[in-house]
């Protein structure tokens, strides 16, 4: 079973990490810095439902925002 949403598709998404050093401008300082950008990836939060489907029942990933829509019938 893959890491992708069965109703809207969501699956995981890349981006990063900023990390900052220094003293922000409105304290005193000369400003924040960026010193370190690490990759990184945001998972969707995916549960197991059983649906019913066709009469058939099959247990699927949803992510919790689909679950909350109620878009489909439980088995």
């Amino acid at each position: 079973m893959s890491n992708v949403c069965h109703l809207c598709g969501k699956s995981k998404v890349t981006g990063g990490t900023i990390v900052r050093k220094g003293l922000a401008k409105k304290v005193g300082g000369i400003g924040m810095h960026v010193v370190k950008n690490t990759k990184r990836t945001f998972d969707p939060n995916l549960q197991s439902v059983r649906v019913n489907e066709d009469g058939t029942v099959k247990t699927v990933k949803m992510c919790t925002a689909c679950i909350r829509t109620g878009n489909f019938t439980k088995a």
